[in-house]
């Protein structure tokens, strides 16, 4: 095949765009870490006798999915760093020795296609679908239980994507280079001892260039058959349970989301296999490819970690101001006394993993009104 170079225009925007939103998915993660821990501590310091203690305990029973869900995000976009070459030119270099042997460039490669699509990007996409699949369950499990639940359903393609790559590459099978090659080497005159200088790794044309093999696509597509399946039938057993207008809005937005990003991030896979990193079309389709993982993990920490616990926070401070004029009252006039919402225990679940729903008074319980 002949090379079609990308032009350096697009190699550039490429480049930006991907470190642009690299950035800003990190501190992403990290305001919503910020905020599980928030909640965290606000909740286990909050006073036994007071009546939100109940609402910020049941909310907040899931943080450690929570928190594996950001920890999964933020591992994924800096993988994704590593196999940027104007980034490991000017960032990563200056940690490492003065050369890089071709060998620990290709390992570069290999590392990041197994933990990519066979570690962090199916581990925040199983924990974004076990946050919705506990919605509909009549008890929320421990959250030891849960990792090692989350960490089950991600082995097998962790396992399967280290067979193809490293058990390829190391002699135990044989596949034709098609189906297993994780890299493309430099078109540069190595030095006598097999390295390439950091210098001459700047551009795209003088590095290891990582690509995706066909092999680690076909294991990642039957992950993405069944938990398509799977994340549609969840979502629809909760919007079945959801009265909420708000809930009802961001359960049907993530749905979209994952629902349409997810086959098109596999369909980039698969072309992206037809051209190597020195053609102009891969340079597009990698950047599909990251786009797509990354606006699902935008939505799923938006949706399913920051929404909720802004929510949360909000209503356990409507639920203080209630029961502080309740106190008010009754020690004024003792006639009147204020209790605090009461939800349904279909209400309930559905508060736990996408959020609480906004209090309404009794005259608004009495007119069927949804407050969103």
């Amino acid at each position: 095949m002949v090379d079609n170079p990308p032009p350096p225009f697009l190699e550039f925007l490429v480049d930006l765009v991907t470190l642009f939103s690299i950035f800003a998915i990190l501190l992403l993660s990290l305001v919503s870490l910020l905020l599980i821990l928030h909640l965290y501590l606000k909740s286990s310091t909050t006073a036994a006798s007071s009546p939100s203690r109940r609402h910020l305990r049941s909310f907040n029973s899931l943080w450690a999915v929570r928190s594996l869900l950001v920890l999964f995000v933020a591992l994924w976009a800096f993988t994704e760093l590593l196999v940027i070459p104007s980034f490991r030119r000017r960032y990563l270099a200056p940690f490492l020795p003065k050369s890089l042997t071709i060998p620990q460039q290709i390992c570069l490669c290999r590392l990041h296609v197994t933990l990519s699509l066979g570690l962090f990007q199916p581990g925040f996409l199983v924990a974004l679908l076990y946050l919705v699949k506990i919605s509909v369950k009549k008890s929320t499990p421990r959250g030891s239980r849960a990792i090692l639940s989350i960490a089950a359903t991600c082995l097998p393609v962790l396992l399967l994507q280290l067979v193809f790559i490293f058990g390829a590459s190391s002699g135990l099978f044989r596949l034709p280079p098609f189906f297993n090659r994780s890299y493309l080497l430099p078109r540069t005159v190595l030095t006598p001892n097999n390295k390439i200088p950091i210098a001459a790794a700047a551009h795209g044309n003088d590095a290891v260039l990582c690509l995706y093999p066909l092999m680690s696509c076909v294991v990642f597509g039957s992950f993405v058959v069944w938990y398509l399946a799977a994340f549609s039938i969840s979502c629809f057993k909760a919007l079945t349970l959801v009265i909420n207008k708000g809930l009802r809005l961001r359960l049907y937005g993530l749905t979209l989301v994952v629902m349409i990003t997810l086959p098109l991030q596999l369909v980039c896979l698969g072309f992206s296999v037809l051209w190597t990193p020195r053609d102009e079309p891969y340079a597009v389709l990698s950047l599909f490819i990251f786009l797509a993982a990354f606006v699902m993990a935008a939505a799923g920490e938006g949706i399913l970690v920051i929404r909720p616990i802004a929510d949360s926070l909000a209503a356990d401070q409507e639920i203080q101001l209630g029961s502080g004029r309740a106190i008010q009252l009754g020690s004024s006039q003792a006639a009147v006394v204020v209790l605090p919402t009461v939800t349904t225990e279909e209400e309930e679940k559905a508060m736990v993993v996408v959020g609480p729903a906004t209090e309404e008074t009794t005259a608004d319980r009495s007119s069927h009104s949804v407050q969103v």
